[in-house]
């Protein structure tokens, strides 16, 4: 077993830009892309051969801002897919996904006279992150469909622009709870790490070359060391987002115990307690309760007893 810094595994994380790419983003491989797309598309037909196209997308002009896809292919149908791994929710992330989508459609524009067919585009995201909260029933759903629709009738305005969302962390089964294929490619890329060995419960040729291609031990010199940066990048992302999300937990701490401060200083002026009785009982002192008790919703000052 090959150890990369602090850290000792078997199998590739393919959370990572080394493994994602390492599984799904090769030719030799393809078979793996292809079983995993046609777990997430709910069209009719499945995807029986795809194409890799070049990731890196230039505009139509020097200066235009240019896009680097990680995985960007087309299906023996003529489907466009932009397959994207993204370990952390960034600033206008859905803004990035829908510029990206326009590259594969300008690309279909005939030169001269053109009447606008052109055919589907998908756009995929692999999220190691929650992009969706706003609802009870977001909890739950791990897929997340996206499309053109009309507002008034909720029906499909055009079926040519197509994005899923796959939010890995809303995925909690256990291994003896994997019902479908696609459990268990899910089950697979949350915890790939983690195993000494492919798991019993998850047999089948796509998933036996899946482990066999994620040996760590078979990695070259030269790959084993970008794979080492590849993992430590992965997890600086991950050190800022909890980061992030106790800094979050800290502020909505601090703010409970403000709210909490406001209230019973708002109580003890509303029974007119006298102000030393309030500063001796709260341990505020005067400044600090005539400012919070300015900061209740009235916003009266307060008549000092």
């Amino acid at each position: 077993m090959k150890t990369y810094g602090e850290f000792e595994a078997r199998y590739l994380n393919p959370l990572t830009d080394f493994g994602f790419h390492k599984i799904f983003g090769t030719e030799s491989n393809k078979d793996l892309l292809i079983d995993f797309l046609n777990q997430i598309i709910k069209e009719k037909g499945r995807i029986t051969d795809i194409n890799h196209l070049k990731p890196e997308q230039l505009g139509n002009f020097e200066k235009d801002r240019k896009a680097v896809f990680d995985i960007f292919c087309t299906t023996e149908r003529g489907e466009y897919f932009i397959v994207e791994m993204q370990k952390a929710n960034r600033a206008f992330f859905r803004e990035r996904c829908i510029y990206y989508t326009t590259f594969p459609i300008q690309q279909q524009a005939q030169k001269g006279i053109w009447n606008f067919r052109f055919d589907t585009v998908y756009l995929v995201g692999i999220l190691d992150f929650i992009l969706f909260d706003e609802f009870e029933e977001d909890k739950e759903q791990i897929v997340e469909y996206v499309g053109l629709m009309r507002e008034r009738t909720k029906t499909v305005f055009s079926n040519k622009l197509k994005f899923a969302f796959v939010e890995l962390p809303k995925f909690r089964k256990t291994e003896k709870e994997l019902e479908t294929h696609f459990d268990k490619w899910l089950y697979l890329l949350k915890n790939m790490p983690k195993f000494e060995a492919r798991p019993a419960s998850v047999q089948g040729e796509i998933f036996k070359k899946l482990f066999e291609l994620s040996e760590i031990e078979q990695l070259k010199e030269t790959e084993m060391e970008t794979y080492r940066k590849s993992v430590m990048d992965y997890y600086d992302v991950q050190d800022c987002m909890d980061y992030a999300r106790d800094e979050g937990r800290e502020e909505g701490r601090k703010e409970g115990i403000e709210k909490e401060k406001i209230a019973t200083i708002q109580k003890y002026f509303q029974k007119n307690m006298a102000m030393e009785d309030i500063i001796f009982f709260t341990g505020f002192s005067e400044e600090q309760i005539i400012h919070y008790y300015n900061n209740v919703e009235t916003g009266r000052a307060p008549s000092l007893p």
